[in-house]
């Protein structure tokens, strides 16, 4: 029985090319197509592809803000993403959203045959070139989250108003703390963060989410 595929892609050439390419032995189908976010989602109400094959420069809603309302409404369906992006960044959102697989547009047929296959089966598939770029993130990740855990509640606080831009008289203010434990608290987590002075540590602030918590 073949695998029943969605196609969602702005591109009518690309879709064409790809449905070509897909279904050339008959072990694939492509039962749908969509050219923006919100089509897809409304497609996948009346719809049941096994894969959706999903790009992620889409018109009105982009593929991962898809991938985020496929998840919340719990669809039956895998999604795997077909992109020109090779930056990390993008992979590392769309693994933590729970993509089933991603792969890059440049790829060989076999490659996209055997990656629709793979998430058909239960397992996740990743463009293997991609591999180590997202282990070297999720390590990094993870030793950023302990450090964040090494951080009391007023040193967070602190934290937040070093990344706002505040100076130390102004942070004393702010908490109702003196001037020199301001400077202590800084001093500590400088230390605990691993950053040499206040630019990078409202950097870390950003990239680890602090500034959002309060």
């Amino acid at each position: 029985m073949s695998v029943k595929v969605m196609l969602v892609d702005d591109h009518v050439l690309m879709r064409e090319g790809i449905k070509q390419l897909l279904e050339f032995d008959g072990s694939i189908e492509v039962i749908e197509e969509a050219g923006d976010g919100e089509e897809c989602l409304e497609k996948l109400a009346s719809v049941r592809p096994q894969v959706l094959l999903l790009d992620i420069n889409l018109p009105k809603m982009n593929g991962i803000e898809v991938l985020k309302e496929i998840k919340r409404r719990n669809l039956d369906v895998k999604v795997l993403i077909l992109t020109v992006h090779n930056e990390v960044g993008y992979l590392l959102e769309a693994v933590d959203i729970g993509v089933d697989g991603y792969i890059l547009k440049e790829s060989e047929s076999a490659e996209l045959r055997k990656a629709i296959f793979t998430v058909v089966n239960g397992e996740s598939y990743i463009e293997p070139k991609l591999i180590p770029q997202l282990n070297s993130k999720l390590v990094s990740r993870d030793k950023d989250r302990d450090k964040v855990k090494l951080l009391t509640q007023r040193e967070l606080e602190v934290l937040v108003q070093v990344a706002n831009g505040m100076l130390n008289k102004e942070i004393a203010t702010q908490l109702n703390i003196s001037e020199r434990t301001v400077k202590n608290h800084i001093s500590n987590i400088f230390k605990k963060i691993d950053v040499p002075d206040r630019t990078q540590a409202a950097v870390f602030a950003i990239k680890n989410d602090i500034i959002k918590l309060y």
